[in-house]
């Protein structure tokens, strides 16, 4: 499926269609941190991931890789994604390392915490933090 562009202004994701964020290290592979980056190019992919990443690309909707590793690890990284197998769309480098993300958007923004596998999404009711009025 592809964007529509029209002059400068940003695409419109279809109705049903996700814009997945998705971590690379310690989401779909091993946790390799950017001090070791001979590794980046031999870790295994976990397989339910390549398998629900490729299952939701082929869905239509957009997969962008958002990773903590930097610029210079482009190239090790876009072989390693196309090596395993995986389909994306782009992908996003520099990440802040830590865990406090906090997304502010005008438009409806779901998180899901990666817990080790993945599996099919499920809705579920959670606490979350919204501006006062």
């Amino acid at each position: 499926m592809q964007l529509q562009h029209k002059d400068n202004i940003s695409p419109v994701l279809p109705n049903g269609i996700k814009n997945y964020l998705i971590d690379i290290d310690g989401t779909i592979t091993e946790d390799v941190p950017n001090e070791q980056p001979e590794r980046m190019a031999t870790c295994e992919p976990f397989p339910d991931a390549l398998e629900t990443i490729n299952k939701w690309y082929d869905e239509g909707h957009q997969i962008c890789f958002f990773t903590s590793r930097t610029e210079e690890h482009r190239e090790v990284t876009t072989q390693w994604l196309n090596k395993h197998g995986f389909r994306f769309h782009s992908i996003l480098f520099g990440k802040p390392r830590g865990g406090n993300y906090h997304w502010i958007d005008n438009h409806l923004v779901k998180a899901t915490r990666f817990n080790g596998k993945f599996t099919e999404l499920i809705e579920k009711e959670a606490v979350i933090q919204v501006f006062n009025d």
